[in-house]
């Protein structure tokens, strides 16, 4: 029974991933062909996080074979920092996110799950190292 634990966990983790790979991948794209122009700063930073969910979604399904863990640790820990900084700019240079990117105050517009999954993520991936 403990054995399932990780690995109902870990599925939850992935569809949460991937749920936000969709959303912000949905989004960029919507931003890149209808409104680029109007704020691409915001707009990139929304494709960079689609990217890195894509990415970091792969790299946890496949967390237990050689390489993935530590590009899932990488990738995860990428996006932690950029939910930092994007988040911290949002707030202390608002003028930069008048239009706000996935990862503004610190992902409020998808209710913080851009700043509480990748410390789920990261905690996650340290209880189950790969071998």
């Amino acid at each position: 029974m403990a054995k399932s634990s990780p690995r109902g966990a870990s599925r939850v983790l992935v569809a949460l991933y991937a749920v936000l790979a969709l959303a912000a991948s949905a989004r960029g794209i919507y931003e890149l062909i209808v409104k680029f122009q109007l704020a691409p700063l915001s707009y990139s930073l929304s494709l960079v996080s689609a990217l890195v969910y894509v990415v970091a979604t792969i790299a946890l399904a496949n967390a237990n074979k050689p390489g993935w863990h530590r590009i899932a640790r990488t990738t995860i820990g990428f996006e932690l920092v950029g939910v930092i900084c994007v988040g911290i700019l949002s707030f202390s240079s608002p003028a930069l996110f008048a239009h706000p990117s996935v990862w503004s105050w610190f992902g409020a517009g998808y209710g913080c799950l851009p700043l509480a999954l990748p410390i789920i993520g990261l905690l996650w991936l340290r209880k189950h190292q790969a071998n």
